[in-house]
Order: structure tokens, then sequence, then C-alpha cells
């Protein structure tokens, strides 16, 4: 329905009375069709919604014991964007990067500058499960779009799913090690194993997926030791390891730690003695990209792995080196992965962004069939990715560098294994204090 609305007004200074100007001419009548405006006023709106740079706040720990990480999440998040030009559906893109310290707290502060004074469209990244918590919560009440490439963080795609907050390109923490311990068990023999983590979130879940693994298929875990993040020292560690004489030690070990681990491992004496298997993080390019033999043979699990011969792999691992003069890891490929995801349900919405709950479904939808894996890649109903996931054995390379070579494959791996979703969110989030161990 049109509304009319006659306004009178004058050409002179002094207002209208009686029909004509105070001290002027004869006033005017103007009929204002109030649908009209209000129409003019949803075009403006959509123009602005699709106009005007897109402004992506990303957070990395470009300091603390990850920063090394923290770096290739730049890397790959910007070289994606760099490829196509800065822009998408025919909108400019900026990304707005800030350090999270490798603290929730700094994390936090962080993403609420972004969020309410430089007014980004949505949020990306972090690296450590504490502070991408902390962002997810800040997400949840504030209602921005937070996607969370390497924060594993199992509930979030699980018990305490938030609308808002989507694991593209991502993982569970318990989903990579399962395929492990499934195959040192039935291919290694492995019976006794020792778990050794940082003592946070991300460890307690990725020990957690190997443990009950390992011992629903008959194996044991005959110690677990949790170290404080930026451990120094590992050989008190070490010695309680070496006193157990297991099969194999499962390391969890991330950044700088996971460097000193593997160095103290070696020095120690136990390489060659004992088995040495690690999550994807501890043998990661970030890690390893500066050692020696210290780290060769060691076997982890992952979705990624830059010595796979896919021609996608290829290309990726050549445009990554040729950018930034070495060998991607899993914090670098998960980021541009999931700018490519993003891109895609930025043109699925033709750049309308701001309508978040159209943008948040069409990352929901994406299937991705363009990423590095060379294979097309889904979210489950839950939020998080399924994928085919390598046992990777780190090997030399003909130039002396050491990275992951694929030495078989589980296909189509969810988050959920084999368990019945509804059944597996039954039981206790993974922590010290559970671990899933069968009990025999």
């Amino acid at each position: 329905m049109s509304v009319l609305v006659s306004i009178r007004y004058s050409s002179g200074l002094g207002g209208c009375r009686g029909g004509r100007a105070i001290g002027g001419p004869p006033c005017h009548h103007l009929v204002v069709n109030l649908a009209g405006l209000a129409a003019l006023g949803d075009f403006r709106a959509a123009v602005a919604q699709t106009s005007g740079p897109i402004r992506i706040g990303l957070l990395a720990p470009l300091t603390g014991v990850v920063a090394s990480g923290g770096k290739e999440i730049v890397e790959g998040f910007n070289l994606f964007w760099d490829q196509v030009g800065r822009k998408v559906a025919g909108r400019d893109l900026q990304v707005l990067v800030e350090d999270d310290g490798s603290n929730p707290d700094i994390a936090l502060q962080k993403a609420r500058k972004l969020t309410e004074q430089d007014k980004v469209h949505f949020l990306v990244g972090d690296l450590l499960a504490n502070t991408g918590l902390a962002v997810a919560e800040y997400a949840k009440t504030s209602g921005i779009p937070y996607f969370i490439p390497v924060i594993a963080a199992d509930d979030l795609t699980q018990r305490k799913r938030i609308p808002n907050v989507i694991r593209v390109a991502g993982y569970t923490a318990s989903q990579m090690p399962r395929p492990l311990a499934d195959h040192v068990f039935r291919k290694k023999g492995y019976r006794r194993i020792v778990t050794i983590s940082q003592d946070y979130t991300f460890g307690h879940e990725q020990c957690g997926g190997f443990s009950q693994m390992f011992t629903e298929l008959g194996g044991s875990i005959v110690a677990q030791h949790w170290n404080p993040l930026n451990t120094q020292d590992f050989s008190p560690y070490l010695a309680q390891i070496q006193s157990v004489k297991p099969d194999a030690v499962f390391a969890m070990e991330t950044g700088a730690d996971a460097t000193r681990f593997i160095q103290q491992w070696s020095n120690f004496g136990l390489k060659g003695r004992i088995a040495l298997i690690g999550a994807q993080n501890a043998t990661d390019q970030s890690v390893i990209r500066t050692m020696g033999a210290e780290c060769e043979g060691i076997l982890s699990s992952a979705h990624f792995a830059e010595g796979n011969d896919a021609p996608a792999t290829r290309k990726f691992v050549a445009e990554y080196e040729s950018a930034f003069k070495h060998l991607p890891s899993i914090y670098g490929f998960a980021h541009y992965t999931c700018a490519a995801w993003l891109a895609e349900a930025i043109k699925t919405v033709n750049g309308a962004i701001d309508d978040r709950p159209r943008f948040l479904d069409a990352v929901r939808k994406t299937v991705l069939t363009s990423s590095p894996l060379g294979r097309p890649v889904r979210l489950d109903e839950y939020g998080n990715p399924i994928y085919d996931v390598f046992i990777r054995d780190v090997v030399k390379r003909p130039d002396g560098r050491f990275w992951n070579v694929p030495v078989e494959t589980y296909p189509s791996v969810s988050q959920f294994w084999n368990y019945k979703p509804e059944e597996y969110m039954k039981q206790p989030a993974y922590s010290r204090t559970f671990q899933g161990i069968a009990k025999t």
C-alpha cells in the first residue's frame, strides 16, 4: 500500500501561512510516496551489502610457542587472495591481521578490536585450542561469523556447536589420530604404547582419539605424560618412558615443543630403540624443515601430506614454495584451503555477505572441488569436513630436506570414525581425566 503525504513548502525564508510565504511568494505542495522512499532505502541497503571492500579479520599467533605456525597461517591465507587479485564476486578484499600472542586473553581482545573497531565482516584463524575457544565464545555472543581451519576442539562441531562458528577446511583433534592407532596395531603389531602430550585441550583430545581407538582394538596404554606448553627439558619424561620399555610412543607436540622433543628423543639415545609415532603437528613441515635425520622415519596421520604425488598437491606445493621459499605446513595449507572455500561461498551469495544467515548457509553447503587435496571436500551435518586420511612417513628428499609422504590411505574419515554420532556424543569430551581407554 502506498502512503501519500502532502508537504507544503516555500522558496522563501519565512515559512508558509495561509497559502502564501511569509513576506514572499505563494507556497507549493509536494506529494511524497513513502513506499517509494522505503524502496529507495531498501535499494541503498542492498547496494551497501554488495559493494565496498570485504574486510576479513585474521587472527594468528605471531609470537609465543607456536609462532612458526602462526606465520604460515598468514602466508597460506594471503597466498590464495593474492592469486585471485584480492577480489571476489566483484568486491575488493582486505585482510586485517592481528597477533593473538598464543594467549586466549589477547586473542579475545584482538577479536573484539577487529569486530567492533575495524568492522570486519568475519573472523578467521587462531591456532591453539584455548585461543580458539575464547574467540568462539565471543562469536557466540556477538554473532560475528568465525571460521576455524586449525582450531580443532572437538565439541565445536559436536556437543557444543555454535551456528556461526564453522570448521572450514579444518578437523577435530581426535579425528586424525584414529587411523594411526588402527595402522600401528594392525600393520606394525604394536601392543604397548606410552603417550606424551602438551597439557591443553588439543593434546587431551588427540591422545584421547588415539588411546580409545588403540585400546578398543586390544592394545594397552601403559602410561600417559602431560607436559606444559613451552617445555624446555624433556629428559624427566624420557627417562620414565625408557623405564617402561613400550613398543612405541605417541607424541602430541606442536611448534617449538615438537622440535625440542624430537631432538632430545634422539640425543637421549631412544631413536631406533623405541618407535616414535606422532600427531600430525609433531612432524608438520613447520617443525621438521629445520631438522636433520632425527625426524626421519616418524609415522603420523593427517589429511594433508606435502609429499603426496597427487597433481593438485604438487601444484600447490610448488606455488607455495615459489612464494615463500619453503614447503607448506598444515597451517599454510589449511588457511589457503579455507580462503578458497570462503571465496566459493561469497560467489554463491553474489558478494552479499552482510546477510549473515544466507552467507553461513552457503559456507555449509559448499563442496570444495579445487582444494590442494585433489578431491572434493564437504562438511558433515555437524559442520566438520570429511577427509581421506594418510598414514605419513617422514622421508628424506633428493635435495636433503625432509617431508611427509603417504604410505597408506584411510578413505572418508569422519570426526566420529565408525561410531554412531548420537551414541558417541553421550560419552564425555576427552580430557586429562577421560581418555576413552577401554577397560580390559
